[in-house]
């Protein structure tokens, strides 16, 4: 259970910061002045930090170890950019970006492999 609450707040997280990140480089976003670009997804990155944060030290406190929430952490983010960028931004998956893809989910097998 501990796992799942981990990887649920550690994914509406990735979630927020990778829109914080990529929102406005779609063709067709509403054009922004940068400084509005960087104040409106500092407002967005702001609420990842609330899930964040609560997500390592509650993982810490539960015996799962800061490498360990990393690259739990890593597989979820690209995860929910592969998502975003393929529904959001139009973009192709190629055969490249799965194979590095898969080289990172041995990563997260071995930092799991007890």
């Amino acid at each position: 259970m501990h796992y799942l609450i981990i990887i649920s707040l550690l994914t509406v997280s990735n979630l927020l910061m990778t829109i914080a990140w990529y929102w406005h480089i779609k063709p067709s976003a509403t054009p922004f002045p940068l400084w509005q670009i960087v104040l409106i997804s500092w407002s967005i990155a702001l609420l990842e930090y609330y899930l964040v944060i609560p997500a390592n030290h509650f993982g810490t406190l539960w015996g799962i170890k800061p490498f360990q929430l990393k690259i739990l952490q890593e597989i979820i983010a690209l995860s929910v950019f592969t998502l975003f960028a393929i529904l959001y931004l139009n973009e192709k998956i190629t055969l490249n970006y799965l194979l590095s893809f898969v080289c990172i989910l041995g990563a997260v097998y071995f930092a799991f492999r007890k």
